[in-house]
């Protein structure tokens, strides 16, 4: 009797690990871009294999490569937010990134310095002005910034989900009124309801 099998089945997830033969040349080029970028050989590959290439791609690569080289494995996510993730961007609009970073590092002057001591970073003409967070925990309150974030926001790299859950679970709550979004005086605020 002949035995079939689900193609999963068999299967179990790869380990994320793998050994790859290149020449000696691309080996040093590669290992001499990462300590240039300020990170590990592997996460500099990594981020370099999950970035196609593309215009757009090029684009998100550089934003990415900035936040990883200040950062390295303490980078959690970046996502893109504002006028230019609501496409109502104006000439002058900058492109606003929410850089996301692991709980071990302080949000501090420094990361605005190290960002600013590289040079400009252009998004199609439009200067890209990081803003330095930590991953709320879900017992903390939302911020402003979090729930606008949550409705427009474009996650433009991320570690384990945990940026797309979250704002996941921020949307969840916006959804059952627990965030209502206010204006009063032309300025928009959040309110956490009881």
């Amino acid at each position: 009797m002949e035995e079939h099998h689900s193609i999963n089945e068999d299967r179990s997830l790869p380990s994320g690990r793998f050994n790859l033969r290149i020449e000696p040349e691309l080996h040093a080029s590669l290992r001499e871009a990462a300590r240039d970028a300020g990170t590990s050989l592997n996460d500099f590959c990594a981020r370099k294999l999950a970035s196609p290439g593309g215009p757009m791609d090029q684009a998100v690569g550089a934003v990415v490569d900035r936040a990883g080289s200040i950062l390295g494995e303490s980078l959690m996510g970046v996502v893109a937010f504002g006028s230019w993730a609501r496409g109502e961007e104006a000439a002058s609009s900058d492109l606003d990134v929410l850089v996301v970073v692991g709980e071990g590092v302080p949000i501090a002057r420094g990361l605005y310095r190290s960002w600013d001591d590289g040079p400009a970073l252009q998004w199609y003409g439009h200067e890209v002005t990081p803003h330095f967070v930590h991953l709320v925990s879900g017992s903390e309150r939302i911020s402003g910034l979090w729930a606008e974030v949550a409705l427009d926001g474009l996650v433009l790299f991320e570690r384990e989900l945990a940026v797309s859950r979250y704002l996941a679970d921020v949307r969840r709550r916006i959804l059952h009124g627990e965030l209502s979004y206010r204006v009063a005086g032309g300025q928009s605020y959040w309110v956490h309801e009881p």
